[in-house]
C-alpha cells in the first residue's frame, strides 16, 4: 500500500478547477487513454497573467491531485514564473509522492509545457520533439522525455525511469534500451568513483553545501553531514525535514541520487539521529 500525504488524498477527494475553459487561451495535453492516464489543462491568459486554470483527467488519484494542486499554483501568476515550474514542484507541494507515482506530477508538467508551447506558437519546438526516437511502444515515451526526466531529477536506475516515465513499466521490452540512456548520461560517473576517501568527503560535502542543502532549505528544511563511512553517508535532516513522514522519499529519490550522481553510484545515505 503506498503512502500518501495528507494534501494528496486531500485534493483527490476534493479536487479544484475541475472541467474545461470553453474560450481558453491555450490547451496543453499529456498522456492518453491507451497509456491509463490522460490530461488536459485550459489556460486562460491576460497580460502576461494565467487568470484561470481547469483540467480534466482520466487516472489514478496521484494525477487527480497532481492536476489539481498544478491549477492553484499558476492561477493568478505571471507566464515568466509558470514556465519555471517542474514536476518536483508539483510533487513538493503535495508533500511528497510514491516513488511509483512521480509519473502523475511529470504528467501534469508535460500538460503544462504543451499547453505554453501552444500559447506561444512553438511549432519548430513540437516539430523536433515529435521526430525524437520512441523508446517505449507501451507508453509511447520518447528519448527525449526520458533524458530530460533524468537530468532534471537526478535518476540513476531503471526502475526510477519508470516510476517517472512509465517507460518499462509494461512489457519491459524497453529496458535495455533505458539502461544504455542512463549509462550514456552518467558515463562519468564511474570515473568520479576513483576518488581517495579525503576527496570523497570533499566532495560530498560541496555538493551538499551548495546543491542539496538550498534545495530543502526552500521548504524550510536542512541537512548536515555526520560522517562518511565508505559509500554509506551519514546525514542528519533537520528543520521541516527532521521527523517528516516523507523524509526517506527525500533522501533516496533526492539526496542519494544527487549524491550518486555527482560523486559515485555506489553511494547510500543514510539518516542517523
Amino acid at each position: 500500500m503506498w503512502d500518501y500525504s495528507e494534501k494528496v488524498i486531500e485534493h483527490y477527494r476534493n479536487p479544484r478547477n475541475v472541467g474545461k475553459i470553453d474560450d481558453a487561451t491555450c490547451v496543453g495535453q499529456a498522456g492518453s487513454l491507451a497509456c491509463g492516464d490522460s490530461l488536459k489543462i485550459y489556460l486562460k491568459i491576460k497580460d502576461g497573467i494565467v487568470t484561470d486554470a481547469k483540467f480534466q483527467t482520466f487516472g489514478c488519484g496521484s494525477a487527480v491531485a497532481s492536476s489539481s494542486i498544478l491549477t492553484e499554483m499558476i492561477i493568478g501568476k505571471s507566464l515568466d514564473e509558470v514556465k519555471k515550474i517542474t514536476n518536483k514542484d508539483i510533487a513538493d507541494q503535495l508533500e511528497g509522492l510514491p516513488p511509483e507515482k512521480m509519473h502523475c506530477s511529470v504528467m501534469g508538467y508535460e500538460a503544462l509545457e504543451d499547453a505554453l508551447k501552444g500559447y506561444f506558437d512553438l511549432d519548430e519546438v513540437i516539430t523536433a520533439e515529435s521526430s525524437e526516437k520512441l523508446i517505449c511502444s507501451c507508453f509511447d515515451v520518447t528519448e527525449g522525455q526520458i533524458l530530460k526526466a533524468i537530468e532534471e531529477n537526478h535518476l540513476t536506475t531503471v526502475e526510477q525511469v519508470t516510476n517517472f516515465t512509465k517507460a518499462g513499466g509494461a512489457c519491459g521490452k524497453c529496458k535495455g534500451q533505458i539502461q544504455d540512456i542512463l549509462n550514456g548520461a552518467t558515463g562519468k560517473t564511474e570515473e568520479r568513483c576513483n576518488l581517495s576517501m579525503a576527496q570523497k568527503v570533499l566532495k560530498i560535502n560541496n555538493i551538499i553545501d551548495t546543491q542539496i542543502s538550498p534545495e530543502l532549505r526552500k521548504d524550510g528544511g536542512d541537512i548536515t553531514l555526520v560522517d562518511v563511512d565508505g559509500d554509506r553517508v551519514l546525514v542528519k535532516l533537520r528543520g521541516n525535514c527532521a521527523g517528516c513522514k516523507n523524509s526517506n522519499l527525500t533522501l533516496k529519490t533526492f539526496v542519494e541520487t544527487t549524491l550518486r550522481d555527482a560523486v559515485c553510484k555506489d553511494i547510500i545515505v543514510v539518516e542517523v539521529a
